[in-house]
């Protein structure tokens, strides 16, 4: 769902060793391009590029965000229980590690951005964390929640209860549309390769008017510099951002400087 309608907006994929222009696919994640309608006049074209930079704060909200996520998900993926993977109504695989990325995203942008109306279509709902069964695995996700919100000490804030927990989740239900501004989320994008400890990602876009504008992929698993050079001493994760008529950068999850992907 989610990858869908963000995928729309940039290729964001790893570059190739020594070739910064070409791209190579990454499995497991989403794709991601720049495009304008073609059937956009070029006046309405104009227009909708002129006002991009009306979506910078969006922009550093968004990453902030899916940085955290990471942090998050790169944590669980260490050290993995069985008990952290359950099985959705359509047999798909969900994970603390999706709840606990979709409740960060959420808070993330609320927090950021308070003046703002808030919309997120997202990947899960509380229903199953509501049933008895499932209260040990919700205890264990608000844990995961508050112990990153407190590692990251940005937000001076009363840990979440189990039951703001849940009210998160559920902040991204919104069934979006064509009107206003809406955020698109897959909390993990390639919850099987995570179980693999393979390559996975979580996956954010903005909407405006029903157009993509802006979209941020976090590859927690992807290391920067190995995309670069044959170093094999790297810290692994991988961020990569995209704003309408502003081109595609990368940087690495703990805060190198972005490189512009042509």
């Amino acid at each position: 769902m989610a990858s869908s309608l963000t995928s729309r907006l940039v290729h964001l994929n790893p570059i190739t060793k020594h070739t910064p222009t070409k791209l190579n696919p990454l499995k497991n994640s989403s794709s991601f391009y720049f495009s304008l309608p073609s059937s956009l006049n070029s006046r309405r074209r104009a227009v909708i590029m002129s006002s991009s930079s009306s979506y910078d704060k969006q922009l550093v909200a968004a990453k902030k965000a899916a940085s955290l996520a990471a942090r998050l998900c790169q944590n669980i993926q260490k050290g993995l229980l069985q008990s952290d993977v359950q099985s959705k109504s359509d047999k798909s695989p969900v994970t603390v590690a999706d709840y606990g990325s979709q409740v960060l995203v959420s808070f993330v942008l609320q927090k950021e951005l308070p003046s703002q109306a808030f919309s997120l279509v997202a990947e899960e709902d509380s229903g199953d964390l509501r049933k008895e069964e499932s209260q040990e695995t919700l205890q264990r996700i608000t844990k995961l929640v508050n112990d990153t919100i407190a590692s990251d000490g940005t937000y001076n804030v009363s840990p979440l209860t189990e039951a703001d927990v849940l009210t998160i989740i559920d902040c991204g239900t919104s069934e979006g549309g064509s009107s206003g501004q809406h955020w698109v989320l897959d909390p993990i994008d390639g919850t099987k390769g995570f179980l693999r400890g393979d390559q996975y990602a979580i996956a954010l876009g903005l909407l405006d008017e029903g157009k993509v504008v802006l979209g941020v992929l976090a590859c927690p698993n992807l290391p920067l510099e190995s995309i670069r050079t044959s170093s094999q001493n790297t810290k692994a994760g991988c961020l990569f951002s995209a704003q309408l008529s502003c081109g595609t950068y990368m940087e690495s999850l703990d805060g190198s400087p972005p490189v512009k992907v042509q």
